[in-house]
């Protein structure tokens, strides 16, 4: 026989239950897709390396400065797996950090433990969407162990303010971006640099940044992913390229 109390308890598991439900619906991040998981397994020369913090692609002869990169919200590491191997085969190794719940803004000081595995490397750090914004929080406060932050389709806030420090910015967008909020994007220039280079890749969008399909919200893009991926790996490079001469 059914008591007010077992009937109150049976009421609250249902709602435990289907709030459940919502949140893991709601938190399920985007896979990588069958690029970068081919990506995973590196070639020409890159080793890829998987932890429990990091996936690192290594080339045979690497250069300088280190590459730490945080990925999108809800977007899972591997997705990023064809830009970082893209990296690494011009020979910038590449560390993509793993996030709590693939959110960055959990995992915001999770690369001190790259630098402080390796020490004497320099190293830039960066990231897609929320990582980027979350890339520049990180180097707000630690500007001096970093030469430069880049920034896809992402934007720095007050708490990532890198305006008074002496790094190096670049801000890369796609012009079909209907993910990014472009008012905002605008705002957020006031906490960069004034030397920030910024770049328009015409016809990228919001994911093309990544390997991992569609995402919710985005325009088409009316370039091919590689396309995009080659272009954002071109002006990464001669960026980084850049760093490195001075």
């Amino acid at each position: 026989m059914w008591t007010r109390r077992n009937l109150i308890r049976l009421l609250l598991l249902l709602a435990v239950v289907g709030l459940f439900a919502v949140v893991r619906a709601f938190m399920q991040p985007y896979s990588p897709d069958a690029e970068a998981l081919e990506a995973m397994k590196g070639g020409s020369g890159v080793s890829v390396t998987e932890s429990k913090e990091w996936i690192v692609f290594e080339p045979r002869n690497g250069k300088q400065p280190d590459v730490l990169f945080y990925p999108g919200g809800l977007v899972r590491p591997e997705s990023y797996a064809p830009l970082a191997l893209s990296l690494a085969k011009e020979g910038y190794r590449t560390w993509i950090i793993r996030m709590p719940l693939n959110l960055a803004v959990l995992g915001i000081k999770r690369a001190d433990k790259v630098i402080e595995l390796l020490p004497e490397q320099t190293y830039v750090i960066g990231g897609h969407s929320l990582g980027g914004a979350m890339a520049a929080r990180y180097a707000s406060d630690n500007s001096g162990r970093l030469k430069g932050v880049f920034l896809l389709a992402a934007y720095a806030d007050k708490k990532g303010s890198l305006r008074s420090t002496p790094l190096s910015v670049l801000s890369l967008v796609g012009s079909e971006d209907d993910v990014l909020n472009r008012q905002v994007f605008e705002r957020g220039k006031v906490f960069l640099p004034e030397q920030t280079e910024y770049a328009e890749i015409t016809g990228g969008n919001h994911a093309g940044f990544g390997s991992y399909g569609k995402q919710k919200g985005d325009n088409p893009a009316l370039i091919a992913p590689d396309k995009q991926r080659s272009i954002t790996v071109s002006l990464l490079v001669s960026w980084l390229e850049r760093l490195e001469a001075k």
